[in-house]
């Protein structure tokens, strides 16, 4: 989600009819800023560390790479990680979300072989940010499966891959157990599934789109399940802290009142984080999703549904694995009804059968396919409330990339400005209980297929630089007055 190429028209972006919202952030409102192990560690096999699918990837088709690069060096935080704990601290956040690379704590991906190089960089991490008073959100699976697991089991295809997961995760709860006490499990898990395993064109690249991805979606729940499980039962009484996996969605605003285009836009919202969500929150998957799926599929000539069932047991034992709703958000498209796709070769796309597109008047990205709407934001979160109730919500992403990389970024102040007011009137408007909200990027970083083409960071990284010197924006300092001053505009009110 974080390939946000904008065009440089967003350097002037305003958001005409959006005005900011004056009120102060509520007391005990949370700010962070976050990154990804695979995205900036580099270090891809200093010690002991192996591959991940993503150097895996990089390395063999680097014509999927817009750039042709690889994660290699990245922005050499395995080295510099103090650097980066200072610019952290510098901002006056509370937290810094940040991810732990499965193969640089099991090289082999299975937990027959721990490298301690690697537990005591995060060790060291750790205690850099406690020194700075931040606190880590860790993320244990940001997208960096290791290779082997892909190659020997079929990755996430794999139902065994849950379980090596589960032990992945337990070992991390043990070794860190006195250093962190927010969890993620996974991180956009759609991302994983529908990217990686559905259309492809992430890694590891598997083309199965409608078949291969339910699969990975049902294996990738239960992984999270587990971790969920281990961490109740064995270590929620002495490290006190919490666990959820991290859903992502764009907003899908309804194209018009009719009832079809209602019902366009809450099919494709359940077809994308309600398939992740609705397991955790409600139990199974969404309604919606298993009658398409099996309708089509029956008429497809498949003997059951392309998407795997759930028995009683695994709904029970899913249902309830979060300790709160944990949101990626970027962008908007308007949805509206259309003809179900012919029956043919099956597809998620074709499963969901409805219309996406964007006002001509809204900024977009490369790609037409990145809107950036605020109140999108805002409409998101009420249905999240509507949906699964008054959960408490943390915003563990949102930002603004642009393929120029200026310095004067007020493109990416105006974002930020707009999707925290947005914040703002879900919290005091709707009645909506997000507690945090976490910047994505505090640096620029390599953008998966993006390579070093987008620029989401508030630090801007020279990637020529062997030093990969880091250099602040101007939103660098926004951003750091706003969490000093819990608001948004000149003079805010109670």
């Amino acid at each position: 989600m974080k390939i946000l190429v904008l065009v440089l028209s967003l350097v002037s972006i305003g958001f005409a009819d959006d005005e900011i919202n004056s009120r102060y952030f509520p007391k005990g409102f949370k700010f962070g800023v976050a990154n990804a192990a695979p995205q900036i560690e580099g270090g891809w096999n200093e010690d002991g560390k192996t591959e991940s699918i993503w150097d895996y990837y990089a390395h063999t088709y680097p014509e999927k790479i817009v750039d042709r690069s690889t994660p290699d060096i990245a922005c050499d935080s395995y080295h510099k990680y103090k650097e980066d704990v200072a610019m952290v601290k510098a901002m006056g956040v509370d937290y810094y979300r940040l991810s732990i690379a499965w193969t640089r704590i099991l090289p082999t991906g299975y937990p027959d072989k721990v490298n301690q190089a690697g537990v005591q960089y995060y060790k060291n991490l750790f205690a850099e940010l406690k020194a700075a008073n931040v606190e880590p959100m860790v993320t244990l699976y940001h997208w960096d499966l290791p290779q082997s697991l892909e190659e020997q089991l079929g990755g996430w295809l794999n139902e065994t891959v849950s379980d090596l997961f589960a032990e992945y995760a337990r070992l991390c709860f043990e070794l860190f157990k006195d250093d962190v006490k927010m969890w993620i499990t996974i991180n956009e898990p759609k991302q994983v599934c529908s990217a990686g395993y559905g259309a492809g064109y992430y890694a590891p690249g598997v083309v199965s789109s409608g078949i291969g991805e339910y699969i990975c979606a049902k294996n990738v729940i239960m992984a999270h399940a587990k971790a969920y499980h281990i961490y109740d039962d064995e270590f929620r009484a002495t490290n006190q802290g919490r666990i959820a996996m991290v859903v992502d969605s764009l907003w899908f605003e309804p194209g018009s009142d009719s009832a079809e285009d209602q019902e366009a836009s809450e099919r494709v919202l359940q077809f994308g984080i309600g398939l992740y969500a609705n397991p955790m929150f409600i139990g199974n998957w969404p309604q919606v999703v298993i009658d398409r799926v099996a309708q089509r599929s029956e008429l497809e000539g498949f003997s059951t549904s392309r998407l795997p069932a759930f028995t009683d047991e695994e709904i029970a034992y899913v249902k309830g694995t979060c300790d709160y709703l944990a949101l990626n958000h970027y962008a908007t498209n308007m949805v509206n009804a259309t003809a179900d796709a012919p029956i043919g070769n099956p597809s998620n796309g074709n499963d969901i059968s409805v219309l996406t597109w964007k006002k001509p008047e809204w900024p977009v990205g490369a790609g037409d396919w990145f809107g950036v709407v605020p109140w999108g934001l805002r409409h998101l979160l009420v249905w999240l409330k509507k949906t699964y109730g008054d959960v408490e919500i943390i915003i563990t992403e949102n930002g603004l990339s642009d393929t120029t990389g200026i310095m004067e970024d007020d493109h990416r102040i105006s974002y930020y400005q707009g999707y925290l007011s947005a914040c703002l009137d879900a919290i005091y408007e709707d009645g909506v209980n997000l507690s945090t909200y976490t910047a994505w990027s505090i640096i620029d970083d390599w953008e998966w297929t993006g390579g070093y083409t987008a620029f989401l960071g508030m630090y801007y990284v020279n990637f020529t630089d062997p030093e990969r010197t880091r250099i602040p924006r101007k939103s660098a300092s926004w951003f750091t007055n706003m969490v000093a001053t819990r608001c948004l505009v000149d003079t805010c009110t109670e």
